[in-house]
């Protein structure tokens, strides 16, 4: 069985359809399914297509409440606290987008704590949308426990997803999107979809050895990026997620791969700077500067570089998805409309 092309638009409607059938309201599924669309052009599949089957489970049973309206507090001029109210990241996220887009031009510097929230999807994208707006954006956030402690065998911390873009002059923005373990978690429910081995080096089995068996790192835990160094940022980023927000920590966080049980209620915190002021509106020549002189180099490119030339290529061509998951998505309720 050969692997299926879809366009955009017949991914996104079919996203779409199958999280109204589970029980999402037609605003948050169109949210939802613009994101995973958007992952899935961009070549981070693990945040695209193959989640539609795990958020659908989780608004058909109520782990997400698929009917949340997020709740904007503005707790001063330039802060702002969100409730997801156990809903998708998504509409808390562009919500909070939005502010921070209106308030940062007028503070210099504004910032969001999101709340009882759910899995963010691709980091980079919420930094890039406040770039396309002229201002710099830094994003962290938390997910269920999948990095031990530095020398410990049990999860503690999510995979800490950590973004930051740039807006620079006639170019796309610059976007540097990564996550703390040394590949992101949903890379690895990828393979353990397709029935693929993972690299020895991405993760450890429950008792904390070595694997490439995808369900047993799944089971395990994640290896974090820079091994102690990393784990120090691990424990940053999990406390201006969580704590800055009064969320879940990861050990406290339920999976977001599964329909049963509580809902996870992590956290995100966004930051918007406007570069203007503090650079005497130097920051673009600036950045260009520094760019240039990397790029000046043979052999080096620019962080971000090769989800514009797959962005480019799913607009034109489509994309395809794994035959399994793809014959799995249209006998899902929804999935044949």
């Amino acid at each position: 069985m050969s692997d299926p092309s879809l366009s955009l638009d017949e991914l996104r409607q079919l996203a779409r359809n199958i999280l109204i059938a589970h029980n999402t309201s037609d605003t948050n599924a169109t949210q939802v399914a613009e994101a995973i669309t958007r992952a899935e052009a961009d070549g981070q599949k693990g945040h695209g297509a193959s989640r539609i089957p795990s958020y659908a489970a989780q608004s058909r049973t109520g782990k997400v409440d698929g009917h949340a309206e997020p709740a904007v507090e503005r707790i001063s001029d330039a802060a702002l606290r969100i409730d997801a109210r156990s809903g998708f990241a998504y509409p808390a996220l562009n919500a909070a987008i939005e502010a921070l887009g209106d308030l940062a031009p007028r503070s210099g510097i504004a910032a969001a704590a999101i709340a009882n929230s759910h899995h963010s999807g691709v980091a980079g994208h919420q930094v890039e949308a406040l770039a396309t707006k002229g201002l710099v954006g830094l994003s962290f956030g938390n997910s269920p426990a999948a990095i031990a402690p530095w020398g410990g065998k049990t999860g503690v911390f999510g995979t800490s997803p950590l973004a930051f873009a740039a807006p620079r002059q006639g170019k796309p923005p610059l976007v540097i999107d990564m996550s703390l373990s040394k590949v992101a978690r949903g890379k690895v429910n990828v393979a353990a979809q397709k029935g693929e081995a993972i690299p020895e080096g991405w993760a450890v089995d429950k008792d904390g050895k070595p694997t490439t068996d995808p369900q047993a790192a799944l089971d395990g835990t994640m290896l974090p990026m820079g091994d102690a160094k990393g784990a120090q940022l691990v424990l940053m980023v999990e406390i201006l997620a969580a704590a800055l927000s009064a969320s879940q920590f990861g050990y406290e966080a339920s999976s977001f791969f599964t329909g049963d049980g509580v809902p996870p209620h992590i956290g995100q915190f966004l930051i918007a700077i406007d570069p203007g002021p503090f650079s005497a509106n130097g920051f673009g020549g600036r950045l260009d500067d520094l760019l240039a002189t990397i790029l000046d180099q043979p052999g080096t490119r620019l962080p971000g570089e090769r989800r514009i030339g797959l962005r480019e290529a799913a607009e034109r061509d489509g994309v395809t998805l794994p035959a399994g998951l793809a014959k799995e998505l249209r006998e899902m309720p929804g999935g044949s409309t």
